[in-house]
């Protein structure tokens, strides 16, 4: 039968590993596989109201193109927006 000690220097280097894969894990962005989002993904993604969204596309603080009656939003617009600050919601 083997045995094995584990050190507490085993631990720590354990602990910092698995500590650098949990922050690059959250770290990482999350882009949608999808350049177009649909006005329902992008009310989930900003966790705003029909009547925000609408807000925002009626007020020119956020770009759209309309197909038919679907609204479709450039992600790269939705970050710009976020980034820009929380004017937008204003």
């Amino acid at each position: 039968m083997s045995v094995e000690l584990i050190t507490k220097d085993d631990l720590q280097h354990f602990r910092l590993v698995l500590l650098n894969d949990i922050k690059e894990l959250l770290a990482a962005k999350t882009e949608p596989s999808k350049e177009w989002l649909k006005g329902t993904e992008v009310r989930k993604l900003l966790k705003v109201s029909h009547g925000t969204l609408q807000n925002l596309r009626t007020s020119g603080r956020l770009y759209y193109s309309k197909i038919g009656g679907t609204y479709y939003y450039r992600y790269k617009e939705i970050m710009k927006m976020l980034e820009s600050g929380v004017e937008a919601y204003r």
